[in-house]
């Protein structure tokens, strides 16, 4: 049996971005997962004006002082911390991270601090600070954008070079930055700072991809190292898995990752990444 994993990030009704991309990943893995919807909505709001249903505070509160209160909690062997809807949640989301790793230190935190991309933030600004001070700061495991690395490290990046420096900057000890500009013409690459090692996988860039990668990667990125891999060997893997999923729902016109035929790309990839070791 595999180690649970606690999923705190938003909640779709159709598609496959946030819970339901991290989820699907992580079962297809093996992992038991917790699933903590921060908001619910009917579809990604990149479609289109979308209703939101944000839980009361309190409510949200409760919930994870329940969990953090309950006879499982020793078994977790992980927490990816995704979309957060406010403010509160941050905070809330914060303190349930620092319960559990105070009962449970070997516990994985990966914050994914979903706030922004290229068009800018797409949560509040005091909603992306308390992302920044409560999980950020303190996730073992980060796994910015180019856009919310440069959010979060205040640095300008045009190129690895500026992205490995922004990563090395950070609090956390490991950052996989995820739609940074390639060293060869036509790819994209996600860059892996750990400790004073750096390391790049590059693909071809897919044009309009579908929504979700993101979510999708720092969930492969975590069961990879809940197995007990080594970073680097995580993130070829993790990086196939996405590159392929990607390709085919591009390829069928999807507007959306098409879980549900990619099982065999969450196990067993078979893309073709190219990894460079960065001196």
């Amino acid at each position: 049996m595999k180690k649970p994993v606690i999923v705190i990030s938003s909640h779709v009704v159709r598609g496959s971005v946030g819970n339901r991309a991290a989820v699907f990943a992580l079962e297809t893995r093996g992992h038991p997962v917790w699933a903590v919807p921060t908001v619910i909505l009917p579809y990604h709001p990149g479609h289109g004006p979308a209703t939101r249903i944000v839980p009361d505070r309190n409510q949200f509160e409760g919930l994870l002082d329940d969990l953090a209160n309950s006879k499982w909690l020793d078994e977790l062997g992980g927490i990816l911390t995704g979309y957060i809807a406010d403010a509160a949640q941050a905070e809330a989301a914060g303190r349930f991270v620092t319960r559990l790793k105070a009962k449970n230190p070997d516990a994985i935190h990966l914050c994914d601090p979903v706030m922004g991309d290229d068009g800018g933030l797409y949560v509040r600004e005091d909603t992306a600070a308390a992302i920044r001070t409560h999980l950020a700061g303190r996730a073992d495991i980060l796994t910015p954008n180019r856009f919310e690395l440069e959010w979060l490290s205040g640095e300008s990046i045009s190129g690895v070079n500026e992205a490995r420096r922004a990563a090395a900057n950070l609090a956390p000890a490991t950052v996989l930055a995820t739609s940074i500009p390639a060293m060869m013409r036509g790819n994209i690459a996600n860059l892996l700072v750990h400790g004073s090692e750096a390391m790049l996988a590059e693909h071809r860039q897919i044009e309009d991809p579908p929504k979700g990668p993101g979510d999708l990667i720092a969930a492969l990125f975590l069961s990879h190292l809940l197995d007990g891999e080594a970073p680097d060997k995580a993130l070829q893997a993790s990086a196939a898995s996405v590159f392929e999923m990607v390709a085919r729902a591009a390829k069928l016109g999807a507007d959306e990752l098409m879980l549900e035929i990619d099982t065999a790309s969450i196990q067993r990839p078979m893309a073709m990444v190219s990894t460079r070791k960065l001196i």
